[in-house]
């Protein structure tokens, strides 16, 4: 499973990279705060594959990585060849580039 890091997708989202980004929390989650990107809850994304692109880099995030990292390996079972689990989660965005995000 390939892998990046939090400062690595902050440069993709400052340098206005064409990539997308996929936020498998779960909504309430998503309340507490987020970093963009599409919404597909973890339990659903095998339904949405649809809405990934295989062409483009896909880069997938949840609280700590544990999760997204499930979703990658599962896309990669698929076919997939341009998914990256963003390292740390969104934990890590909130640590190392946004302090201001709630940690929850």
């Amino acid at each position: 499973m390939k892998e990046i890091s939090v400062s690595e997708l902050k440069t993709l989202k400052d340098t206005n990279s064409d990539f997308q980004l996929i936020d498998v929390r779960e909504q309430h989650e998503v309340d507490i705060c987020e970093i963009g990107g599409e919404h597909i809850v973890m339990g659903e994304v095998m339904d949405n594959l649809d809405k990934i692109s295989k062409t483009k880099q896909v880069i997938v995030h949840c609280r700590s990585g544990a999760r997204s990292g499930a979703i990658c390996k599962a896309l990669e079972a698929k076919g997939y060849t341009n998914v990256y689990n963003l390292k740390g989660g969104i934990i890590a965005w909130a640590n190392e580039v946004d302090t201001t995000l709630a940690k929850y």
